[in-house]
């Protein structure tokens, strides 16, 4: 997912380079969602990670 929102993102500089605002505007947009969704699944996990209560495998 984090690809997802750094290629939309690159898009979205790469279009804005050329001058297409509908397309740098909407590939931003998309790049925002993905990264505020992967963020909050990363929070997620964290939390949920703290209430089970394992301790992580030691190698």
């Amino acid at each position: 997912m984090l690809r997802f929102a750094i290629a939309f993102f690159l898009l979205a500089i790469l279009a804005a380079v050329f001058g297409f605002g509908g397309i740098a505007a909407s590939a931003a947009g998309i790049a925002k969602l993905l990264f505020w969704g992967f963020v909050i699944l990363a929070v997620v996990s964290l939390v949920v990670g703290l209430f089970t209560g394992r301790s992580p495998k030691v190698l």
